[in-house]
Formats: structure tokens, sequence, C-alpha cells
């Protein structure tokens, strides 16, 4: 069963997106659990440093599980609660938690998996990292809410040529366009990731918390969004392509988009 796995070794927490079969693809339950899992952990002052991973070694995050969205995000209501409740709930939980945290990838780490990373503080990929948010396969647009982490870290070029291709990247590409930390063969992440957690958590973790405040203090915020423009942002829900995408995708065919 998909799950959100926690475990601690010291004053290091790891927690692992857990959706075997599914390259760890989260549910509307992980999405929930994830959130409160950061919270219940930044508040906790024993911890010095939290590890995310995906289970296992075949991927990171491969977004959100798409099967879901006929049933759960059929509406605007629906998708309102899905991307700022959910989704928001869980980048808000990492980029708000006390604690450094440090994402370790392996394997895909695309649409909200990615989202999830550019909201750690570092992020330690291996080779056989790939990085994207090909949503415009779909026939969807990010959120706004998730849209400005991605902003944040990679800045207005790469976020358009991530959004507006739709293509796939390799660790090697994602770290020189500003994504990652740093990349290191497969079988050195782990350990790499591990050692990084370590050197913060042996670092004043009083210091380490203000950094954390005074970086997210001094990032550069847009102008707050008005209704309207968040209900526009759902705008696809009403488009053919959306329906289009959402299908082919379920069925592994090639969307035949008409711009309707």
């Amino acid at each position: 069963m998909p799950s959100i796995d926690v475990t601690r070794d010291g004053d290091i927490a790891t927690v692992a997106l857990n959706n075997p079969g599914k390259l760890n693809a989260l549910t509307i339950a992980m999405w929930r659990d994830l959130a409160r899992v950061l919270r219940e952990l930044s508040a906790d002052d024993a911890l010095r440093c939290i590890v995310l991973r995906g289970a296992g070694s075949e991927a990171f995050a491969a977004g959100a599980d798409i099967d879901e969205f006929v049933a759960e995000r059929a509406t605007l209501a629906q998708a309102k609660t899905y991307h700022h409740e959910y989704v928001y709930g869980v980048l808000k939980a990492v980029g708000e938690c006390r604690h450094p945290t440090v994402a370790m990838i392996q394997g895909p780490c695309v649409g909200g998996g990615l989202e999830i990373a550019c909201n750690c503080d570092l992020r330690v990929s291996g080779a056989s990292g790939r990085f994207g948010v090909p949503i415009n396969r779909l026939g969807f647009a990010i959120a706004y809410d998730e849209l400005a982490g991605l902003l944040a870290l990679a800045g207005r070029a790469v976020a358009a040529e991530i959004l507006l291709e739709g293509r796939v990247w390799n660790a090697e590409e994602a770290f020189v366009k500003g994504l990652l930390t740093r990349v290191v063969p497969d079988n050195e992440v782990e350990r790499e990731a591990y050692a990084t957690a370590r050197r913060i958590a042996d670092g004043a973790p009083l210091v380490a918390r203000w950094h954390k405040q005074f970086i997210r203090r001094l990032t550069i915020s847009a102008a707050p969004l008005t209704g309207a423009e968040i209900d526009a942002n759902f705008d696809y829900l009403k488009t053919e392509d959306y329906s289009e995408g959402i299908a082919a995708f379920i069925s592994k065919k090639k969307p035949k988009f008409t711009g309707r």
C-alpha cells in the first residue's frame, strides 16, 4: 500500500515516499500524510536534518497519481482543494520546516516530485536522476503556488524551458541549470546524501534554522494573487485538451490536442 515511511537515526530523520509499482507517485492520502509528518518533524527540537527520498532505488517520485484525477480533481472546487490544500500543503511544510532538508534523488523526479525536491534546501542526485514537469502532455497548467517554488530555485528562463517544452532532463543537465546541489554516481548517492545531512547536523542547529529563515525572508515574492486569478489557474478543467490528455495518459496513448 502507498505510504509515507519515517525512520530515525539520532538527530537525522528519513522520510521516504513509498508507492511500489507507480514509481512512488503520490496519492492524495500520501500528500496529506506527508504534510502532517513534516509538520511533526519540524516541531521536534531533537532533530537537526531531514532526508527526503523515494522508497527503494528506482525513483524519487513520478509526480502525482494521475489515476486519481478523474474522480478527485474533476471540478474547480476539487482542483483548488487538491492543489492548494494537498500539494501546496506539502510544499509549504517542506519550505517552512525549521530543520534543513536534503532531497536524495534516484531515477524519476518529475512533476510533483520535482516540486517537493525544489522546496528542499539541498538536492543530491545520482546519475540516474530524471527531472521535468511534462504536464503540457496532459493538458493542464501548473498551479501558482507550485510554480513559485520552481521559479525561486530555477529562475524564469529555466522554469519556462521546463514548462513550455515538457522535456525530461538528465541529472547532468539539471545540475548545470541549477536544479541540483551535486550529482554523484548512483552507488554513491545514499552515502553522499547522508554525509551531507551529517555535516548539517554537526553544525549549530539554531544557526541552521536562522539561515533557513533569512534565505526565505529575502527570497523575492510576487504580489498577492486575486481570487479571479486563482480560479483562472484552473480554466483547463473546461477544455477538451485536458480530457484528452488525462484519458490518453490512463490508456497509455499519445494525446491528440486540438487547442479547444
